[in-house]
């Protein structure tokens, strides 16, 4: 598939390919991934946040979601019928890659990025509110959560820096911020992949991931799940760069108005309360 870039996509198209190299540099600098970590987490919220709203999207509750120091998150959800327990598989890396392609697309078609950092912000914090610590507390699992007191104030930093820079920030650091939550979104749910793909292997270790769920739900290896998840992903990417390189007068219409002024099934069910009638799924660094 070919694309070419439109006169009009080039301004843009820089800042992302800017946004791109950073990203990449950060890996073989000693020392600077520090710099990317809450990047990291951003993303983590991201893919939990996925598996929760699926949940709720299928008729399911959700009775917890915690992001970990080292990047991993778990969201326990009650558990549903296969179709259901597929969807909610699904939504964790696919969500994230979606997200990231999503605001690819919005910084193309001219929605101001001071907007999408907002409503970013908005997103981190409504998942560590609602999920990380309400749901909990109505389920009463609210003591078996070691890890909310990182979760909680990882989600109110990363919220509070995306609405700080949101609102002092120039309108061409909130643009360059925004081309590089989507490059982190796509490059991580992309890595995150590779290790399903090799923690899928029958050879090795056997780990709760969102694929082994998968797997104990349709009887289908968890391979096959992780291979699949990888070729949605490049096909999504696929859409979104096509439609960010092509011109607003060809594309879908753009928001003018708006210039750029810039798991509980585990599925190796951990034991929690009630366990039984819950599903885990898991994000594995």
């Amino acid at each position: 598939m070919k694309y070419r870039l439109s006169n009009d996509a080039r301004p843009q198209a820089m800042t992302l390919l800017l946004a791109a190299i950073l990203s990449i540099a950060l890996w073989f600098i000693p020392f600077a991934e520090i710099l990317a970590y809450p990047f990291r987490i951003f993303v983590t919220f991201i893919h939990e946040g996925g598996h929760a709203l699926a949940a709720l999207a299928t008729g399911n509750s959700v009775q917890s979601l915690s992001v970990a120091m080292n990047g991993s998150g778990e969201t326990y959800t009650t558990q549903g019928g296969v179709f259901s327990q597929m969807i909610v598989s699904s939504a964790g890396y696919l969500g994230a890659m979606t997200y990231g392609a999503l605001l690819l697309v919005l910084i193309r078609r001219s929605v101001a990025a001071r907007l999408v950092l907002v409503g970013s912000a908005a997103v981190v914090f409504a998942l560590t509110t609602i999920f990380g610590v309400v749901k909990p507390i109505m389920a009463g699992t609210l003591g078996t959560l070691g890890g909310l007191p990182f979760t909680l104030g990882a989600g109110l930093v990363i919220s509070a820096g995306l609405f700080v820079v949101a609102r002092f920030a120039s309108a061409r650091v909130a643009t360059f911020l925004v081309s590089f939550l989507a490059v982190q979104c796509v490059l991580n749910a992309l890595l995150d992949l590779k290790t399903v793909f090799f923690l899928s292997s029958p050879f090795a270790a056997t780990v709760p991931t969102d694929a082994v769920n998968m797997a104990n739900a349709t009887g289908i290896p968890a391979l096959l799940w992780s291979v699949l998840w990888i070729a949605t992903s490049v096909l999504i990417l696929a859409v979104a760069v096509r439609q960010y390189v092509g011109s607003r007068r060809s594309s879908l219409g753009s928001a003018s108005d708006l210039s750029l002024s810039s798991g509980s099934t585990a599925f190796s069910m951990p034991a929690l309360p009630s366990a039984s009638s819950q599903v885990h799924y898991d994000k594995s660094v």
